[in-house]
């Protein structure tokens, strides 16, 4: 076989096909001068992983929103927010594991693993807004850095001279200027490479560490001492507490152990456990900052998951500390009205202003890598088009600056807030939704049952997963419920705006495997033995030699089918003994591009086979799984009209279309130049036909001894309005149904199986929706003649029949004598089969009548005489068909053999 030796695909989630290094593609491209020529995958486990995520979940809570936590919601509630908190991320820790062992991790993180898990949809919108989670966490921060510095460095806002250190003056715009400045120094670290950040962020690692030795030293060695502390309020209101230092102290911890909500000194908004929640939580949102490094990392797969629950241990070890620590050596007043007591009741106050100040600009800075890798990533995979283009641009060495500067502009806005606990609530809800993207993403791939869904991590389940979902959406709306519907909001807006723009793509559709397992569960429900004549609908199986032909009837079909089976059935002639491989496997997708171009509803199937008469059979035995299998053949009438093509008169299928899609769209390797090209011409008068004439009255022979129902489509090349933009509702069409056998002359049953199903179908047509308004109009041939009357008794028990059927139609009773009387066969020889002595001029008379009562309809509805016995006659049969049906315009002939109609409940 030729493709026996084709190399393993470079995997990605599930195997998906990744060929970029650092962010995915579509596509194999050349490198360009503006993208990286070496690989930057340098970082290992611990500088990858381990550092940024605990620098980044240790951020401004450590040092400066302990006191805060503890003083609000005293130790009990404080305790309980952190295990909450914590067991949420670390159902989603779970899940990452398990997603970024299952392959190979490109740049871009969280979002990647959201995109090639759940499609471009689901995975651009969740990028981008977990984009801006990181980019309002990085002006969260840089806020809290600039508030750690005015309580260092910051004026007294009694005094109006300078004191000592305290030079800096304070004020909103001096809070943003300070922010600013912040900024450029992120931005500057930031252009300059995430490898030199790694290196320096151990540094600073060992910095905070030490701090936070500092802080448990001076918590045994500090004597207790009291402190006043002042705060501006407003209206310039200056306001002086009492606030003291214990030590460690039974009654200090007894006092507080439970909460007491009050104003927070900083906003002047009274606090609840929402808001102190909201604020404590920003600590947990750093458990991705390993995985948004994954373009960086020699082994993502096994840096990720042993980094980051290794980080998140020794975090939440170091919280719970803390916060017994704090509420057991400060008073109240002391948590409440100073967020960075630390440095009150430090053996050396600088070493803990240096760990607060490291902490907090390396999870700025951090944030800022991270934002801008994910960045670099959706503007890659081409999501959102041109706003985003120039953030694909990279340095030599892979550094995505153009995306940096995209992040440090969005985050300057952020800072205008002015203070940190402001922008808390709103970044909390957009990392809550982005884990329970991540959970969601991977209880998708647990439940499809996918077989390359096997991750080396195997520490989770889909409880774990949908429990990470549901905390993670509850959590929102406890914090804030506006936030929370606000980015629900904007979440489905980008889905739609990316459902829209079409981004199809090559990564795999989590919603197909998922698709595919429910299916498979109901074909096995669908059990042919429970079928019941109430519940029929017709399922096609459409014959089509040349589409270039026949798209006039697929689409016409299309409304036909009444919700049920539609499948495109073409052989192609051949003999597989004498090819090397199966030439219709690769002809599947020139076929499903058809189908999308014209909008139906319609599966394709293709096969090979000698002939077109054998290659048909075999359609209508496989064609189809279990109770959904076709149960009507519908075939192109057999003339000598030259076909129109239909490609040359449809939108869909010029060039001026091309273009129209979204940018970068995958079209599956079909594009409207190839699919052109793959069908040929339509026939010619002169060319050679594949098919003969007894070839195809013998599938229709088959088809009715398989207990298939047959139609014959004349003429549809001539209906218009069927193409998917017509907006037709069809309150100008007429539906002309002829429910007697024309070719069986003196036959008056209009009740029998096949005259029966002719109403049905007509009656489906009339249900959908492009003919839903049409005018239904049934004709009864009667010989007026007769002496008997009887044909006035047959009208009155017909028009009973409709009623039963619930069938709105207006009859027509049309005399046909004149035809009768040119019948060459006795009345006493006719039989229900094909008479061979119809004469021509009988033929013309019954298409003249046709035409004198059906000249106005849109399409007719004719009954189809059984085929003869005798092959030599099929020619014969096909003559006297085409002569009554000459002229008519758009003309189904149908034979049925299912009983189809109800009239109980």
């Amino acid at each position: 076989m030729l493709n026996e030796r084709t190399p393993l695909i470079t995997s990605g989630v599930c195997g998906l096909t990744l060929t970029s290094c650092g962010a995915a593609s579509d596509s194999t491209q050349d490198p360009s001068p503006g993208e990286p020529t070496q690989n930057p995958r340098r970082l290992n486990t611990f500088f990858g992983v381990m550092v940024p995520t605990i620098l980044s979940m240790f951020s401004i809570v450590l040092f400066l929103r302990t006191g805060f936590v503890v003083g609000h919601a005293g130790l009990l509630q404080g305790l309980l927010m952190i295990v909450v908190a914590y067991t949420i991320i670390s159902l989603t820790i779970l899940s990452i594991c398990a997603i970024s062992t299952n392959g190979a991790i490109q740049g871009g993180g969280a979002y990647y693993m959201i995109s090639r898990s759940l499609g471009p949809e689901f995975g651009g919108s969740i990028g981008l807004m977990f984009y801006m989670a990181k980019v309002f966490a990085c002006g969260e921060y840089v806020l809290g850095l600039v508030e750690a510095i005015l309580n260092v460095f910051g004026a007294d806002p009694e005094s109006s001279v300078s004191e000592g250190v305290r030079v800096l003056p304070q004020g909103y715009w001096y809070t943003v200027l300070y922010s600013t400045v912040i900024l450029l120094l992120c931005l500057i670290v930031c252009l300059v490479g995430a490898h030199i950040y790694s290196r320096t962020a151990f540094a600073i690692l060992l910095v905070v560490t030490v701090s936070l030795l500092s802080i448990f030293i001076s918590s045994v060695a500090v004597k207790p001492q009291t402190f006043i502390i002042v705060h501006q309020g407003p209206g310039n209101q200056t306001h002086r507490y009492n606030a003291s230092y214990t030590g460690y102290s039974a009654t200090t911890l007894r006092n507080n152990l439970g909460s007491d909500y009050s104003l927070d000194y900083s906003t002047n908004s009274v606090m609840s456990f929402a808001t102190v929640f909201a604020v404590m939580f920003t600590s947990c949102t750093g458990i991705m900052a390993g995985a948004n490094m994954s373009g960086e990392l020699k082994t993502p797969s096994v840096s990720i998951p042993k980094g980051t629950i290794i980080a998140v241990i020794y975090t939440f070890t170091v919280y719970v500390l803390l916060f017994i620590l704090a509420s057991a050596t400060c008073d109240r007043t002391l948590l409440v009205q100073d967020y960075g007591f630390f440095q009150r009741i430090s053996l050396w106050p600088p070493l803990v202003t240096v760990g607060i100040y490291c902490a907090s600009l390396s999870a700025a800075m951090c944030a800022m890598i991270g934002a801008s890798r994910i960045l670099h990533a959706l503007a890659v995979d081409h999501l959102f088009g041109l706003p985003l283009a120039p953030a694909a641009i990279t340095s030599n060495s892979g550094n995505p600056w153009v995306a940096v500067l995209y992040t440090w502009g969005l985050a300057q806005c952020v800072v205008f807030a002015g203070q940190l606990n402001a922008v808390a609530g709103l970044v909390t809800v957009f990392y809550l939704l982005a884990y329970a993207a991540v959970d969601l993403a991977c209880l998708a791939l647990e439940w499809a049952s996918a077989p390359n869904f096997r991750p080396t991590f195997q520490f989770f389940s889909w409880h774990t997963c949908l429990l990470g979902i549901l905390s993670c959406l509850v959590m929102m709306f406890v914090i804030n419920p506006v936030y929370s519907s606000g980015s629900i909001v904007l979440l489905l807006l980008l889905l739609l705006f990316l459902h829209y723009r079409s981004p199809t793509s090559s990564w795999g559709y989590i919603s197909q495997a998922l698709i595919f397992h429910q299916v498979r569960k109901y074909l096995l429900m669908l059990d042919v033995r429970k079928d019941h004549v109430k519940f029929w609908r017709p399922q096609v199986l459409l014959m089509v030699s040349n589409p270039r032909s026949s798209c006039q009837l697929i689409l016409f079909v299309n409304q036909l089918k009444k919700g049920g089976l539609y499948v495109l059935g073409h052989v192609q002639l051949g003999d597989l003994d004498s090819l090397p491989s199966d030439p219709v496997q690769t002809k599947y997708n020139f076929w499903l591009s058809l189908v999308d171009k014209l909008g139906v509803k319609a599966f394709v199937d293709l096969t090979l086979s000698p002939s077109v008469r054998q290659g048909t059979q075999h359609l209508l035995r496989i064609t189809g799984l279990g109770g959904m299998k076709p149960n009507m053949l519908v075939l192109g009438f057999y003339d000598s009209c030259t076909p129109d093509d239909f490609f040359l008169q449809d939108s869909a299928f010029c060039q001026s279309s091309v273009g129209k899609n979204g940018e970068g769209e995958y079209n599956f390797g079909v594009d409207l130049p190839s699919l052109q090209a793959y069908f040929p011409p339509v026939r010619h008068v002169e060319s050679p036909r594949w098919l003969q004439p007894e070839e195809y009255v013998g599938i229709i022979s088959d088809a009715l001894k398989m207990n298939k129902n047959v139609c014959l489509g004349r003429y549809f090349f001539q209906l218009q309005g069927e193409n998917k933009d017509s907006k037709t509702d069809g309150s100008e069409r007429v539906i002309d149904v002829w429910p007697l056998n024309l070719l069986q002359l003196g036959s008056c049953d209009y009740q029998d199986v096949c005259s029966l199903f002719l109403l049905q179908m007509a009656c489906v047509l009339n249900m959908s929706s492009k003919w839903r308004h049409a005018k239904m109009r049934i004709f009864l041939n009667v010989e007026t003649g007769s002496s008997d009357q009887g044909w006035v008794v047959h009208e009155e028990t017909f028009r009973e029949l409709l009623k039963k059927l619930r069938i709105r139609a207006s009859i027509k009773i049309v005399p046909w004598d004149s035809v009768v009387q040119r019948c060459a066969v006795p009345e006493g020889e006719r039989s229900a089969e094909l008479a061979p002595l119809l004469t021509e001029d009988m033929l013309a008379a019954v298409n003249c009548m046709l035409k004198e009562h059906s000249s106005q309809a849109t399409v007719r509805f004719l009954y189809l005489p059984r085929p003869p016995a005798a092959r030599s006659q099929s020619q014969q049969y096909l003559s006297q068909l085409e002569a009554v049906t000459n002229s008519l315009g758009p003309t189904l002939l149908i034979h049925g053999v299912t009983t189809v109609t109800y009239t109980d409940l």
